[in-house]
């Protein structure tokens, strides 16, 4: 594989933030590479091109030499890929403050939690005690290590970290510092005035049987009627099951598409997602070098000539990735044309052979092109991997796309009664009756698996 190919095939299969990355990298390290602003578009007027500078009467005129011609057509191009295009350009204004400065910072649960334990003016040694409790909370809350841990790793006896961690128990957020989910709701409990009642006995004795929601059998071991157990139930599904997560550092990822498909009147536009994208070209002082045929020798030729190069095959590498993902969106849009204009349902089944031996590309050249990408349609957006599906074969001929099986599955336990929710099996009875599709009960399972729904037990509702 060539230098160029590995570059081309490397730039494919990378996201939009990596290939922005890639660019900025390129640019810090490639002196012959740079992106075009308005004052450098501003090189190329007229007035300036006829005027030399007096730099440039004094210097000799020598031929460069002919070997990076050779290599690259340098004439064909400058002249396709050095276009200056649209750009823009603002001001900085170092007045203005930075916008940093409107932004507080996120205060993490460990600071949260010092912060009140300072408040009650602590001794030296409940001061290490609390530092390796709140340095042993994982992000939802909970202490993962024993006391027995803690009293060796502060030089300090159980006794006090039993008092410190009690202490700290009662700090916000309520149910933080407790070593499983029965303490955290237990804390709340008796934090809201629930201690010695029905809800911390069940969360203390029958917590497993709200989780299968049994509550058959809640009501029977505690001899209480069935209203008294639904109404403590939703207290307790009131309480906060992960203390820590209101302090996640975890921030979003938001999905920048690669492309756009908008309908306009009766027919679909395809757009490639430009914003943010720099438009790149070989620097001008290299440029005026190998058009002016000056001669270059030693490593100051290699070095031009290595760094002009690389400039070329990424600019151009950068130009093939957008027009292939271009062709693979048209592609898809031609077979999958009713899931843009009615949704889910309609997807077709579609393997990357399909693309493939349309657009005559390889079936791994599609591979990469529908990786981490993402395209917004009329119907949302959806990574274009999305619109691969294996097939499943109807009853009466007919094959449907796996992920509309999700979508029909997923609309069944919608429309499904709360208090008699449907099986895995009865599920897959009303898609052969309905639908004409056939599949076992396990494929429902899995599909269901795969939507994130619990199984009919837990969707039960009294």
């Amino acid at each position: 594989m060539t230098p160029q190919l590995q570059m081309a095939i490397k730039l494919l299969q990378l996201s939009r933030l990596e290939l922005l990355d890639t660019i900025r990298q390129e640019l810090e390290e490639n002196p012959a590479l740079e992106e075009v602003q308005e004052s450098a578009a501003d090189e190329n007027l007229p007035e300036q091109s006829e005027k030399p500078s007096e730099e440039s009467t004094q210097t000799e005129e020598v031929t460069i030499d002919e070997k990076i011609h050779d290599d690259i057509d340098w004439s064909n191009y400058l002249g396709e890929y050095n276009t200056p295009g649209r750009s823009s350009y603002e001001a900085e204004n170092r007045d203005a403050p930075r916008f940093e400065a409107f932004i507080a910072p996120k205060k993490s649960l460990r600071d949260h939690l010092l912060w009140q334990f300072l408040m009650i003016k602590p001794n030296r040694k409940e001061e290490a005690v609390a530092s390796q409790i709140v340095g042993n909370l994982n992000a939802d809350g909970f202490l993962d290590s024993t006391a027995e841990e803690i009293a060796v790793m502060s030089s300090t006896t159980v006794e006090v970290v039993e008092q410190t961690l009690l202490q700290m128990q009662s700090f916000d957020p309520i149910g933080v510092c407790a070593r499983d989910l029965k303490e955290c709701l237990l804390i709340q409990a008796r934090h809201f005035g629930f201690e010695n009642t029905i809800v911390c006995e069940i969360i203390s004795n029958h917590l497993h049987d709200l989780e299968k929601k049994n509550y058959k059998g809640i009501c029977k071991a505690l001899k209480i009627n069935m209203d008294e157990v639904v109404s403590t139930v939703n207290i307790i599904k009131a309480f906060e099951p992960k203390p820590g997560r209101q302090f996640s550092e975890e921030t979003p990822q938001y999905i920048n598409p690669d492309i756009y498909v908008y309908k306009l009147e009766d027919d679909f536009v395809i757009m490639l997602n430009d914003d943010g994208m720099p438009k790149l070209r070989v620097n001008s002082f290299y440029k005026k070098t190998i058009s002016r045929g000056k001669k270059i020798s030693g490593e100051a030729e290699d070095y031009i000539q290595n760094k002009i190069r690389s400039a070329a095959w990424l600019i151009k590498s950068i130009h093939q990735r957008q027009k292939t993902i271009y062709k693979v969106m048209e592609s898809i849009l031609k077979f999958q044309r009713e899931f843009f204009e009615k949704g889910i349902a309609c997807l077709k089944p579609m393997v990357l052979r399909d693309v493939a031996q349309d657009i005559s590309m390889h079936e791994s050249t599609i591979s990469r092109v529908t990786t981490n990408k993402y395209a917004f349609t009329p119907q949302g957006i959806f990574e274009l991997k999305y619109f691969f599906n294996s097939s499943i074969r109807r009853s009466h001929g007919g094959d449907i796309a796996s992920a509309s099986v999700q979508e029909k599955i997923k609309q069944i336990i919608a429309a499904e009664d709360p208090k008699k929710p449907h099986s895995d099996d009865k599920i897959s009875q009303l898609l052969k009756q309905d639908h004409e599709i056939h599949i076992a009960r396990r494929t429902v399972a899995k599909y269901r698996e795969m939507l994130k729904v619990l199984p009919s037990n837990k969707r039960k509702q009294i």
